[in-house]
C-alpha cells in the first residue's frame, strides 16, 4: 500500500509569532536626600535612570520599586513612589509607554548589581545632570524638570497624572 504525499492546499499553514508592537515600562527618578539624582553609567558611556518593563499583572509602582531593587539595591515601598506621567514615543516600530515616576524615600546605598549593563551609579545635581542621556530617561526627566536646559529633545506625549494616577 502506498501513502499520498501530503497535499500543500490541505496542510495546516506555520502560524507566525506575534512580534511586540508595544513596549510597557517605568522610569523612576530617585532624588537624595539633598535634592541629587541618581543615575547610572552604562558602557557606552551614556547615563539612564533606574527602571524597566513592566511584568504583566504589575502596576507601575510595584514595577519601580521591583527595577530598583534589582539594578540598584537600593529598597523602597511602590506607596512611597509617585507617578507623575504616562508618555507615549510612538516614533519606531514598537511603540513605547513609560510611567515616568519619582521617589524620595529609597534606602540603601547604590551599588552595581547588573554590571554587564551599569558601570557605576552617581548622584547628580538636577542643573548637573549630564546630557548624554538614553532617550527613556531624558523624557522621564524632562517630564519632572521641564526646565532643565540640558536635557535633550525626545518626541514623546506626556499624560500627566492627577491624584490616585487619574489622568
Amino acid at each position: 500500500m502506498t501513502t499520498a504525499a501530503p497535499r500543500p492546499d490541505r496542510e495546516r499553514p506555520e502560524r507566525a509569532v506575534p512580534q511586540p508592537n508595544a513596549v510597557v515600562g517605568v522610569g523612576l527618578i530617585v532624588l537624595g536626600a539633598d535634592g541629587r539624582v541618581l543615575l547610572g553609567r552604562a558602557h557606552d558611556g551614556r547615563w539612564e535612570l533606574p527602571g524597566g518593563k513592566v511584568d504583566p499583572g504589575e502596576d507601575f509602582e510595584r514595577a519601580a520599586a521591583r527595577e530598583l531593587a534589582e539594578e540598584t539595591a537600593l529598597r523602597v515601598e511602590p506607596e512611597d513612589i509617585e507617578v507623575l506621567a504616562v508618555q507615549i514615543e510612538a516614533g519606531s516600530a514598537v511603540t513605547r509607554l513609560t510611567a515616568a515616576a519619582v521617589t524620595r524615600s529609597a534606602e540603601g546605598t547604590p551599588t552595581v548589581t547588573e554590571p554587564h549593563k551599569i558601570a557605576r551609579w552617581e548622584w547628580f545635581a538636577p542643573a548637573e545632570i549630564p546630557s548624554a542621556l538614553y532617550a527613556p530617561s531624558a523624557a522621564v526627566l524632562r517630564t519632572w524638570r521641564p526646565g532643565l536646559p540640558q536635557l535633550p529633545e525626545v518626541p514623546s506625549y506626556d499624560y500627566p497624572l492627577g491624584p490616585a494616577g487619574t489622568p
